[in-house]
């Protein structure tokens, strides 16, 4: 692809704008309706099932969605993520209190499909984009990538907390509307100031093409698989409905002031994670540095990550019961395991860029993307499960074996 580079800064800028706030409406309505079900007394188990068809739909999206983005062009791709997104808003808002349970599930499962459908033809058109614009020396390529990870994980970050904050001043259906009216708008901003130039897609790209046969891509991707399976196995489900049971004294007042400190943590952790994810490079000296000792970095801190959760689950066993001192010693640990995480995050953003070529780069980013979506899939079935079973100890134990997969998995691209 030609560009020259203003060209290229100006593409990249209007790109990550248009994630941005795609981002910000993904982590506000998944707060709101983790908040909202659970105070209308939905089970860890019914939360779960809310967000499964959100994953599986990820799977498939990913998929094809390499494809389309070849075919139709990575702008449209980007443009139609939003457009679903906005539909899916107004969709949800028309949910009918008087619903039975089975039917409000039924229904959430199929909005937050869509939405899903929305988050990975967003996310696989910007991650793509990047592989084409970003500039070749010095690290560039990593740089990019880590900022507009790091930034969209701290903008889904404010997400969280706008989300909570929203269900606790406005309500629900109020809430979802606004955040509707103002995607549609920055939809239209972007596809009225987008400039020329990224690929317009090609009529000769197939479908089976998507399959990846590099041994390095296949690895990469099981590795991020269990990666985020050991994040969202804790995050989904478990600790928001263990801090919301401490924190909440029954009262609707007492509910309210959990929504903002639930919401605040959540957005404190998803900022945090992705203003290391940002600074990644920097922090590895990735500059100068490598493929290969790209690729032992990346094993080296997938190791680091497999004791955090461990340690947490036996102070959780520990207390026996929930107490004020577990609650600190989480919030803490989990502020470490998300420092890790985030840097075995963008490593592994950089890497399946490194992998792929100009040519193969939607299908790749689309396969390993696909295994990302399959790893939040696991997470979040489990994450309810193990909570139901064995409460917040259980889904951190849970964690700390996915963790472990995942490094047995990067390890392997030592022979790839």
């Amino acid at each position: 692809m030609s560009q020259t580079a203003p060209d290229g800064l100006r593409a990249y800028v209007a790109v990550t704008a248009a994630y941005w706030a795609f981002m910000l409406s993904d982590g506000a309505l998944r707060m709101l309706v983790l908040l909202h079900f659970n105070g209308l007394g939905f089970s860890p188990v019914q939360l779960a099932w809310l967000f499964l068809l959100y994953e599986v739909a990820g799977i498939v999206t990913n998929l094809s969605a390499g494809w389309i983005a070849a075919r139709f062009g990575l702008t449209v791709t980007l443009y139609a993520g939003l457009a679903v997104q906005i539909a899916a808003l107004a969709a949800l808002a028309q949910l009918d209190p008087t619903w039975t349970v089975a039917a409000s599930v039924v229904f959430v499962m199929a909005v937050q499909g869509a939405s899903g459908v929305a988050k990975d033809l967003s996310k696989m058109a910007s991650k793509s984009a990047v592989k084409l614009l970003a500039p070749k020396a010095d690290g560039g390529l990593f740089r990019w990538v880590a900022w507009l990870t790091g930034s969209k994980n701290a903008v889904k970050g404010l997400g969280f907390f706008l989300g909570a904050a929203l269900l606790g001043l406005v309500g629900f259906v109020p809430a979802v509307w606004a955040m509707a009216g103002v995607l549609a708008v920055i939809l239209l901003a972007v596809v009225l100031f987008m400039p020329q130039g990224l690929p317009q897609g090609r009529k000769d790209a197939k479908f089976t093409q998507v399959w990846s046969r590099d041994a390095r891509i296949n690895r990469l991707s099981l590795a991020r698989m269990f990666l985020f399976g050991a994040r969202d196995v804790w995050f989904v489900v478990g600790i928001p409905v263990y801090f919301q049971s401490v924190l909440s004294d029954g009262t609707p007042e007492g509910a309210r002031a959990a929504f903002f400190l639930i919401g605040g943590f959540m957005a404190v952790w998803i900022i945090a994670y992705g203003a290391v994810q940002g600074s990644a490079p920097r922090i590895l000296r990735a500059a100068k540095r490598p493929e290969e000792q790209i690729v032992a970095q990346a094993i080296r801190w997938a190791g680091l990550l497999v004791p955090i959760p461990l340690v947490l689950a036996g102070l959780a066993v520990a207390a026996g019961a929930p107490a004020d001192w577990l609650t600190l010693s989480l919030v803490a640990g989990l502020l470490v395991f998300g420092f890790v995480f985030a840097i075995n995050s963008s490593v592994h953003s950089y890497l399946i860029l490194a992998f792929s070529t100009d040519e193969r780069v939607t299908m790749d980013v689309g396969f390993y993307y696909m295994s990302n979506a399959a790893g939040r899939l696991l997470g979040t079935l489990l994450s309810g499960l193990s909570y139901q079973l064995g409460g917040v100890a259980l889904c951190l134990v849970t964690a700390g074996a996915m963790a472990a997969a995942s490094w047995w998995a990067v390890r392997r691209l030592r022979f790839a």
